[in-house]
């Protein structure tokens, strides 16, 4: 996304619904286990220690979202990535905090270690 045009109310809504998509733990987590492959809601809810009521919803989100597709093969359902820029968001935000608490544990360290030689 580049902000070096004003995006439309319209534009600005699509941005924020993505955002809550992905605003939830067990839906990023259920990408991360989608990462490698195509799996079934019973796999996906083993895997994620989650019931599979819960998974599917979410999952139905990922979906009304566009970034998963379902595909039917007999009576089981497999979903898979479809939008694999969210991986590219993912990491952004990854990165970003890692660096924030990077900078963090650098000052924490700086203030630790400032505060060792000074009498009490």
């Amino acid at each position: 996304m580049s902000f070096e045009i004003a995006l439309s109310p319209a534009a600005m809504e699509m941005v924020a619904t993505r955002f809550r998509i992905l605003g939830e733990p067990l839906r990023i987590r259920l990408l991360q286990e989608l990462r490698n492959g195509e799996k079934s809601v019973s796999e996906l809810a083993e895997a994620l220690a989650a019931s599979q009521p819960n998974v599917s919803k979410h999952l139905r989100i990922l979906q009304g979202g566009g970034i998963v597709a379902r595909r039917t093969e007999g009576t089981h359902g497999y979903y898979f990535i479809t939008d694999p820029s969210v991986f590219d968001l993912c990491n952004a935000v990854c990165t970003s905090i890692g660096d924030r608490l990077s900078r963090d544990a650098e000052v924490a360290a700086e203030l630790h270690h400032g505060m060792i030689g000074r009498p009490r």
